[in-house]
């Protein structure tokens, strides 16, 4: 099954000023679904208007929160072209998540043939302006109506386009950050590693909590001493110090980026010494007391980079390279945005043009 049946919008909606864009708020013109039914695969497959979908009450999502996602981006480039960054690492990552969550797996061919024609017919909607870009979610619900707890025997494969601006609207700027010491992201063997729904609503009550009090986003500690660094808000997370960029190991319940892989790979192919370990938040307090904390920064599809300028723990304030962004994030931030949009040279050919 490898047609896409397309079905054109009769009408197209009015395109946003660059100024208007925020992140995830206003979405194009049409959408890809397809559908899987047990014993029949997945089938179907179309591109639709943009439009609300019509689910049962009962549908195992709403109840038992069956769902993964992914978050893509597409690039204009200087001369017009629309260009995707490893997207073949997104589809892999979605079918680890779909295995975690029972389920079925997608072909990841088809998926990213699907996205590229979606994003063709709606290239109009990509931003050409700095900091912008065509946002791509694409994600899986359980339909089946069924109050059992049972893996679903439906479900919808949907992609939907949001044109966005800068996630935080500090853009390359520090941002301050709270160390969570009361609620936890995920431990090993839980859903951690998977890009799921759930994962993202136990987070919010810690990030409402610090945001009253000025923090932009809360650095999780493992779930089970609280003691070592895993993540910050829905970002992996690296840490300058001597020298040395050291990110957490992947230990079952962090997310695999495919930022924090190609931040990696930029990093050893510039020299720098990166070490992937555990870390605790102990180990970063008293490299900020001898001074060999020299940056910190987050590392994600959405923000690509964001520094960090200032940790709160245990009631302190650790100023990380007096709040201003550091040599090493300005320049991943350049070489990465610069390879996304086509304005820097792609030595590890990762990027894909659309056609």
């Amino acid at each position: 099954m490898n047609e896409i049946k397309v079905t054109l919008a009769d009408q197209l909606k009015q395109k946003p000023l660059a100024e208007q864009l925020e992140f995830g708020r206003i979405f194009t013109d049409h959408m890809f679904i397809m559908d899987y039914t047990a014993g029949k695969g997945w089938h179907d497959a179309r591109i639709i208007p943009y439009q609300p979908l019509v689910l049962d009450p009962a549908a195992i999502v709403f109840h038992y929160g069956q769902t993964v996602f992914e978050g893509m981006k597409a690039y204009e480039t200087p001369e017009g072209k629309v260009r995707l960054f490893r997207p073949e690492k997104n589809m892999q990552r979605l079918n680890k998540s779909n295995d975690r969550l029972c389920i079925p797996q997608i072909d990841e061919k088809l998926a990213l043939s699907a996205i590229k024609k979606l994003i063709s017919i709606d290239k109009e909607w990509v931003p050409s302006a700095e900091g912008t870009s065509l946002y791509i979610r694409p994600f899986v619900i359980s339909t089946e109506p069924y109050l059992g707890v049972a893996p679903s025997k439906n479900y919808q494969f949907i992609v939907i386009l949001a044109p966005v601006g800068a996630y935080y609207k500090e853009g390359i700027n520090p941002v301050k950050i709270a160390v969570e010491n009361q609620f936890v992201r995920a431990v090993a063997g839980g859903t951690g590693e998977a890009k799921t729904a759930g994962n993202y609503a136990s987070s919010l009550k810690a990030q409402e909590l610090v945001a009253d009090k000025g923090y932009a986003q809360v650095l999780w500690l493992d779930g089970l001493e609280k003691k070592y660094i895993e993540e910050v808000g829905s970002m992996n997370v690296f840490f300058k110090i001597d020298g040395e960029i050291i990110t957490p190991a992947l230990n079952g319940s962090i997310l695999e980026g495919v930022t924090r892989n190609s931040v990696i790979s930029l990093l050893k192919h510039w020299g720098y010494p990166v070490n992937e370990r555990k870390i605790t938040m102990d180990e970063v307090y008293q490299a900020h007391k001898n001074g060999t904390l020299e940056e910190a920064f987050g590392s994600g599809t959405a923000a690509v980079i964001s520094p960090i300028g200032e940790l709160a723990w245990r009631g302190e304030n650790i100023v990380i390279n007096e709040s201003k962004t550091g040599f090493v994030s300005k320049q991943l931030y350049g070489i990465l945005t610069g390879i996304q949009t086509g304005k820097e040279e792609d030595p590890f050919n990762w990027t894909v043009e659309i056609e």
